[in-house]
């Protein structure tokens, strides 16, 4: 009886490593990314004169990739902190979008849901948003793990780039670029895979407009808002016409 038990309890219980494994691999593109990213963010953030903790803090306790990149532009030039939380809000601000169709997924998260809501990048968000497919790997805690090894991927670059800037002089210029080439070929692969084409259409000739409307140093901003009204619209509009046939039925 205790032998069929011990089985029992073997066979429902989770396969934590399996799970760490199949995490791990998951989040393998994303390495070959975020380390060489995350060094170049130690380098310039380096480069810049925030030493050798800073940059590190940041890529811990920010997290946030591309603004982490803006931000040392920013600090260096010595802008103010409304400056600095205006543009990270710009920045930052298709999180929201990736927030919305994350629901469902960290909705029984508990714990755990801070940190997942805190470290969805970019990355980490392409490669959870489709594992709808793969019921093994569709719970909170594969979510978190994916989550931490991209964030450890990057605090690693980042450790990396502040010893290489250190200790060997590098030329910086350019370096600035790569996150914007990496964003690049994740919008190519998004296309290529995805079936509906007129989000990034609308996003990139709102981005087009704005600038040529409000110039190359405010159009962020404006364009970001677009982007929402953009993509919100349809919904919207679904939602007054649904309104509408069900009061023309209640008449």
């Amino acid at each position: 009886m205790s032998t069929m038990k011990t089985l029992h309890n073997t066979d429902t219980a989770p396969d934590n490593s399996g799970t760490v494994r199949r995490a791990f691999i998951k989040s393998l593109p994303v390495m070959a990314g975020y380390i060489v990213l995350g060094t170049g963010f130690g380098i310039l953030a380096y480069s810049k004169g925030l030493g050798l903790i800073w940059p590190v803090l940041m890529s811990i306790f920010i997290y946030a990739g591309s603004m982490q990149y803006v931000a040392v532009g920013l600090l260096s030039s010595g802008a103010g902190f409304i400056t600095l939380a205006l543009t990270a809000l710009a920045v930052n601000a298709r999180h929201l979008l990736y927030g919305i169709s994350m629901l469902d997924k960290y909705k029984d998260s508990g714990r755990k849901k801070p940190y997942l809501v805190f470290s969805l990048t970019d990355e980490t968000y392409s490669l959870l948003v489709r594992e709808d497919e793969n019921k093994r790997n569709n719970n909170p805690g594969f979510y978190l793990l994916v989550s931490l090894f991209d964030q450890c991927y990057w605090v690693l670059g980042s450790i990396i780039g502040v010893a290489a800037g250190r200790f060997i002089p590098i030329n910086t210029k350019g370096i600035d670029f790569s996150l914007t080439a990496l964003f690049i070929t994740v919008a190519v692969d998004q296309w290529c895979e995805g079936k509906k084409h007129w989000p990034a259409i609308a996003g990139a000739l709102s981005a087009v407009i704005c600038r040529l409307i409000f110039g190359p140093d405010s159009f962020l901003i404006p364009t970001m808002l677009a982007i929402v009204i953009v993509l919100s619209a349809p919904d919207i509009f679904e939602r007054i016409r649904s309104r509408r046939r069900k009061g023309a039925g209640n008449e």
